[in-house]
């Protein structure tokens, strides 16, 4: 229910991360307001992001971002660390990774949940150990920074396991999809249809829309209109900018345009979508 949903309280210099031992965890629902990476060993038990729910079960990553919906339901136990990190302290990391970080985390829900082979668990759990060791040092000048650059080198890591997992494809197929999801997150804001991405990519839209499906289970379209949806909420729900100005932002002729778009996606209207954190306090 939206009314139980809580938000999630404010961090520390927009970063944290924690290693849990067997942990056995119950959430509410916490509308997150900083990006989360969750590095499970071995678990048992369901995680729900939005509307969708998981299976927990061992070498796993879960991607989610802020503006998502996020609850450990009753049972869960895990091994594991849990990351979060605020834009404002991705800013500190070079900017080399920013592409990275934009595939996975501007449309997460295409990329919720990324099973690990045992290499890149085993990898990936190393750099998470160093990440932890130096968050947990005494305070000194540069560290932020410091730990900005291993979670540069963390979203890079992870980006080459996302980009990987489309198996049973060609090599040509895996980077034509990881393509146009980048020219998603480069151009969502002027290009809603299939047809323009696949002018970019050199192919027929039909082919696009099968290339995407097979190698995400979603349809391009899908792909696109979920990136819009994400940043619309993003920008109802951590700014004042009004809802005609997100509407020319995200390149919609009209705002009831975009309120018919937001409403058919999400339910309920961008209006009333901003008003629930409103009364929320947020």
């Amino acid at each position: 229910m939206l009314s139980s949903t809580l938000i999630e309280k404010e961090i520390k210099d927009s970063f944290s991360i924690h290693f849990f031992a067997d942990r056995q965890y119950e959430s509410p629902s916490d509308r997150l307001t900083y990006n989360r990476i969750i590095l499970i060993s071995t678990g048992v038990g369901e995680l729900k992001v939005d509307e969708h729910t998981f299976r927990i079960s061992a070498s796993e990553l879960f991607l989610i971002s802020k503006g998502q919906v996020v609850s450990f339901k009753k049972g869960v136990k895990f091994t594991g660390y849990e990351l979060s990190f605020g834009d404002c302290f991705w800013e500190k990391a070079p900017s080399s990774a920013n592409n990275c970080k934009a595939v996975l985390f501007n449309n997460a829900a295409a990329n919720q949940r990324l099973p690990l082979i045992k290499e890149d668990h085993e990898e990936l759990g190393s750099l998470f150990k160093s990440l932890l060791n130096e968050f947990e040092r005494e305070e000194y000048i540069n560290k932020l920074d410091a730990m900005a650059a291993y979670l540069k080198i963390i979203m890079i890591k992870i980006a080459n396991v996302n980009t990987s997992l489309a198996s049973g494809f060609d090599n040509y197929e895996n980077k034509l999809y990881r393509q146009f999801t980048e020219l998603i997150s480069e151009h969502y804001q002027s290009s809603h249809e299939v047809a323009e991405y696949s002018k970019l990519l050199g192919i027929s839209a039909r082919k696009l829309a099968d290339l995407s499906k097979r190698c995400s289970g979603k349809g391009a379209k899908e792909l696109i209109n979920g990136q819009l949806i994400a940043e619309a909420k993003r920008s109802l729900q951590f700014s004042s900018m009004p809802i005609k100005e997100i509407a020319l932002q995200l390149n919609f002729a009209t705002p009831d345009q975009f309120s018919h778009f937001f409403k058919k996606n999400v339910q309920v209207s961008p209006k009333d979508y901003r008003t629930l954190f409103t009364n929320l306090g947020v």
